[in-house]
């Protein structure tokens, strides 16, 4: 059966989206220790899977991009869970039916890991649903304010630490699972 790792970007507060992010304020900058650490996030992966904005965003930026991280990403297939998406590109696949139930099948039809990219509705009802094995939560030394928290709306979910990763620059992986 195969894992499902969500990593995120977010603020100190919990946030991805706001004026704060909108001006920029909440990029690190990228460095070896940060991409190294994606490398080996993705180093058993056997797809990703993407809501539609993500895999938008995605789709217009990394294919352009070179590099052992670029070549990762470009290279693994891509499963988008989507309502209104009817074609895709760039080794992707729009996800049938309900995503949930679609996730649920994806996960048993293989081994490796699955990663996820992305936050917002998806990723909450991935997590209720109980099919998140893991939360890389990649904290930017900054405040934000303002704007949408990650998990907002979604019951209560323990979770254990089991990592801790300094990426640099002031920036920290917290991983997470949930107790079950």
């Amino acid at each position: 059966m195969r894992k499902l790792i969500e990593y995120n970007h977010l603020s100190i507060d919990g946030r991805f989206t706001g004026d704060a992010f909108s001006a920029g304020q909440m990029k690190v900058a990228p460095n070896d220790k940060h991409f190294d650490y994606q490398l080996r996030l993705l180093e058993q992966a056997a797809g990703l899977v993407l809501g539609r904005v993500t895999y938008e965003v995605f789709a217009a930026t990394w294919p352009t991009m070179t590099g052992d991280l670029a070549d990762k990403i470009n290279s693994l297939p891509k499963h988008v869970a989507s309502s209104t998406l009817t074609e895709t590109t760039w080794n992707a696949e729009v996800l049938t039916g309900n995503a949930i139930d679609a996730i649920a099948k994806l996960k048993e039809s293989g081994d490796g890991t699955l990663v996820k990219y992305g936050n917002g509705p998806f990723s909450r009802a991935l997590l209720d649903a109980g099919l998140l094995d893991e939360l890389h939560l990649s904290i930017s030394p900054f405040v934000a304010g303002s704007g949408d928290s990650l998990l907002s709306g979604i019951s209560t979910t323990p979770m254990n630490l089991t990592g801790v990763t300094d990426i640099g620059n002031g920036a920290v992986v917290l991983a997470y699972t949930p107790s079950r």
